[in-house]
């Protein structure tokens, strides 16, 4: 019995040490006059970590010199190139992406990028300035790159962080607007952490008011409209043009590497102040129509959204454009979804804003497999998006009544597109095409929605 209080102070003794320990260290450092420094000492109870050693290893790592965070946007014999001259251009099937990691003095007039070179002559590269080459919109003006000395051109304007010149293209349809701007520009930009300033080429105020809140939070500068400034601006460095990976997709193992999708998705809901991240936080399943007016409407949507009730959902039929093109409102909105519904189209971009675990049912037309895969079927799971198709028969659509049963728009789609291209295939499918919804048949995949979004393990 006179054992215990023996264990109770041996087994405090450690704690006793490790309390006094302090005290004895700075006394002897007060004694003997050590060059160990109070700061250190507080940095052994502070966040960081220490080795055995005594080394102590800050929890922030410190900033990549930007050098280094250029040259993450080239690869192979380009970074070599990039290394020797300070200027090279990653062409991939899809992108161009040029990188001065060197000073350069853009004249934004003319939108032009002087790039110094010690070589005999002028090179000059045009770019323009998209994430999809091979969609060759006019609307894009091209950015000129001039090597050779600059040294005539005074700077008005110094900034101490790189340029990325990029151009807003075409505008109104979101799934253009994210799939090849705003994506690309995230996987570009991200990982100078806030650290460039964007210049924005075609400059629309609309595109701005859309995505303020996405350039705001991928730089920590106002956007440049080169066409309101007119001036010669010097950087540290440059890029121009986005890199583009995929449909909707980030690609981590592709320069500049290490993002995916739902770090996107993260950003997201952090730029947007969205609410919900998972859809177990929402405490009844709402499900959001989107409703179309023009082609590719639900003949029986009133029937429709009754079913919907029935089945316990509450019901947010969302048609006008203008409530969509507001997406700082629009992205809460269906952020507080579990889910979305719509047939085959841009609005299913959408679908980026949903919380995971959330379902995203798509009403496949006829003629629209491979779009409805491509765009928007495959890319669902990567976000963390359950995806529900629902293929439509002949009988529900209005081509069967306007071309007949034994047409080929009935018996063969894909004739179309072989025979006419897109253009007609678009013509046909997308452009007369609407729809009357088997309520009995689309039930079932309604209830299996609800099941996904009531269980989900995402």
């Amino acid at each position: 019995m006179k054992e215990e209080p023996k264990r109770i102070i041996f087994g405090s003794t450690p704690i006793i040490l490790l309390l006094i320990l302090p005290l004895i260290c700075v006394g002897v450092d007060f004694v003997w006059g050590n060059t160990i420094h109070f700061k250190r000492w507080t940095q052994y109870f502070s966040s960081s970590e220490t080795d055995f050693s005594g080394t102590v290893n800050p929890t922030v790592e410190e900033p990549e010199s930007l050098e280094f965070l250029l040259s993450r946007l080239v690869r192979g014999k380009d970074r070599r190139n990039l290394e020797a001259t300070g200027f090279a251009c990653d062409k991939t099937v899809h992108s161009v992406v040029c990188v001065a990691n060197q000073p350069v003095r853009i004249y934004t007039s003319n939108m032009t990028v002087y790039v110094f070179s010690d070589g005999v002559g002028e090179q000059e590269t045009v770019v323009r300035p998209y994430a999809r080459q091979e969609d060759n919109l006019k609307v894009i003006t091209p950015v000129h790159i001039l090597k050779g000395n600059a040294t005539s051109l005074a700077c008005l304007h110094n900034h101490s962080v790189p340029a990325v010149i990029f151009s807003s293209g075409t505008t109104g349809n979101v799934f253009h607007e994210i799939n090849e701007i705003i994506i690309p520009l995230f996987i570009t930009s991200k990982h100078f952490q806030s650290r460039v300033l964007f210049i924005l080429e075609d400059y629309k105020p609309s595109f701005m008011s859309k995505y303020g809140k996405v350039m705001s939070h991928l730089s920590d500068y106002v956007v440049m409209n080169p066409a309101a400034n007119g001036s010669v601006h010097c950087f540290p460095g440059s890029v121009i043009g986005l890199k583009y990976h995929d449909n909707l997709a980030l690609n981590a193992s592709d320069i500049p590497g290490g993002h995916s999708m739902r770090e996107f998705r993260h950003f997201l809901r952090e730029a947007f102040g969205l609410r919900f991240r998972h859809v177990s936080q929402i405490k009844k399943p709402r499900l959001m129509l989107l409703s179309r007016r023009n082609t590719r409407r639900f003949l029986n949507e009133n029937e429709m959204v009754m079913m919907m009730e029935e089945l316990g959902f509450q019901v947010i039929v969302v048609a006008r454009s203008k409530m969509i093109s507001n997406l700082n409102k629009f992205s809460q909105l269906i952020n507080s979804c579990s889910v979305l519904v719509g047939a085959h189209g841009a609005g299913l971009t959408n679908e980026l804003f949903l919380p995971s675990g959330a379902v995203m049912v798509q009403v496949e037309l006829l003629g629209t497999e491979w779009p409805s895969n491509t765009y928007y079927g495959d890319t669902a799971r990567p976000m963390g998006v359950h995806y529900l198709r629902y293929k439509i028969d002949p009988e529900e659509s209005t081509l069967l009544k306007l071309y007949g049963r034994n047409h080929s728009v009935i018996t063969d789609p894909g004739y179309l597109f072989r025979k006419g291209g897109y253009r007609a295939a678009r013509t046909v499918f997308l452009d007369q095409q609407n729809v009357r919804i088997n309520l009995a048949r689309f039930r079932n995949t309604l209830v299996e929605a609800l099941s996904l979004v009531t269980y989900s393990d995402f």
